[in-house]
């Protein structure tokens, strides 16, 4: 028997390719350093923290039935994450995400999520054929989805009625994807989770600090946003008003999943009814215990 999911996690699940290196780089550089393959993904980066604070969530998200596909479950389902839902396709590959880090930070990036795009709304199937849900009785619970899905099936998202009753919490896969979370400002519907240049973005103006962006999130039409700003000031805007903390000062170690660590460990302290201030001031530990590698990824 499946186990009932606690919150699901909808978006990328792929292997993280990342290069680190002690040196700092700039374009051309090649230094020594570490290469790793872990499994990744903004939703499984979610998911995954969710897990370490004994939540149990449901990943929904295509996978290619090839030997990548194969070995990705069985290490995730070693975690304790619920692979059942997972749309398995024999003619997409397995994606994956390729980074390169330096000691001056992320140097560049690519994603490859074309199988997750390719894939589309069959991803969605379980919250329609009445697994997890369907259009009598829709998924009451909270959901962490990500921008990695295209900008229509984001677009179809933001209303269709599926999610309705859905606490839905959104991010975008990368600065470069964050237009795509768009449609949540014209709906209302979700909180939303971004960086400052994110933000900035999204709104097409720039900001100074986070508190700034959040509001100005706020004033295109988000129901609620929480922006971070690496270790300055992070905020939280919604109708009861604006929150701020400074994150913990730490060496920085590694900055890829940071963001999804944030984001889970905000929503994993939320479920447990802890009030904004002290939830925003959770989330921000956490992610510095991460970025200073104090946390396993």
């Amino acid at each position: 028997m499946t186990t009932k999911p606690d919150i699901l996690c909808i978006g990328s699940v792929l292997w993280d390719v990342i290069g680190r290196s002690k040196s700092s780089m700039r374009q051309g550089s090649d230094v020594p350093g570490r290469i790793t393959q872990l499994p990744g993904g903004v939703a499984l980066n979610i998911a995954m923290t969710l897990r370490r604070f004994d939540l149990r969530p449901a990943l929904l998200s295509a996978v290619g039935r090839d030997p990548d596909g194969d070995q990705l479950i069985a290490e995730v389902d070693a975690m304790g994450l619920i692979c059942d839902y997972l749309y398995r396709s024999a003619d997409l590959p397995t994606d994956r995400y390729m980074a390169v880090e330096g000691a001056n930070g992320l140097i560049a990036a690519i994603a490859d999520a074309h199988s997750l795009e390719a894939a589309g709304a069959k991803i969605l199937t379980p919250l329609q054929d009445g697994t997890l849900g369907d259009t009598s009785s829709p998924y009451s619970g909270m959901i962490a989805l990500d921008g990695n899905l295209t900008l229509s099936l984001l677009n179809n998202i933001a209303s269709d009625p599926l999610f309705a009753n859905a606490d839905l919490r959104v991010a975008p896969a990368s600065p470069g994807k964050a237009e795509r979370l768009r449609p949540f400002l014209d709906q209302s519907r979700a909180t939303l989770y971004v960086n400052l240049e994110e933000a900035s973005t999204l709104c097409q103006r720039s900001f100074e600090t986070a508190a700034g962006a959040a509001q100005g999130l706020l004033d295109r039409g988000a129901a609620r946003a929480l922006v971070t700003d690496g270790g300055n000031a992070a905020a939280e805007a919604d109708a009861s008003g604006l929150r701020q903390a400074t994150p913990p000062q730490v060496l920085v170690a590694r900055v890829t999943g940071a963001g999804d660590t944030f984001m889970a460990a905000h929503m994993s302290a939320e479920l447990r009814d802890a009030d904004p201030q002290a939830a925003l001031e959770q989330a921000l530990q956490a992610a510095a215990r991460y970025v200073s590698g104090e946390t396993a990824h």
